[in-house]
């Protein structure tokens, strides 16, 4: 288990399989707000063949950290956003790139 700050609030990231979290055979993972919880499926055999687990789990991380961000800042008070998977999922997918390109062009600092 991993603690993490996000935006002032500590969230842990914890890994179960479906059997020790019923809400894993529903997803690859989730964030709970309420307690700062995050849970991500601890793959052992990955029905769709995917051969590297790891990468794919630290995919569900960064979704699921999107959405705790999204939840603190405050979005999902009055807005969807907070909750639309496509642009999580976006942002998850694009985020290595854009900080390879961001590092590069030295505009980090």
């Amino acid at each position: 288990m991993k603690t993490v700050n996000v935006l002032g609030c500590d969230y842990t990231i914890d890994f179960r399989t479906q059997s020790e979290d019923a809400k894993l055979k529903e997803c690859g993972g989730y964030c709970d707000y309420s307690c700062g919880e995050i849970i991500i499926e601890k793959a052992q055999d990955d029905v769709m063949n995917m051969r590297d687990l790891d990468k794919i789990a630290r995919q569900n991380i960064r979704h699921e950290l999107i959405h705790a961000f999204a939840y603190e800042s405050g979005l999902a008070v009055n807005s969807p956003w907070a909750f639309n998977e496509e642009m999580t999922d976006w942002v998850a997918i694009q985020f290595p790139k854009m900080l390879a390109v961001f590092t590069a062009a030295e505009a980090m600092n």
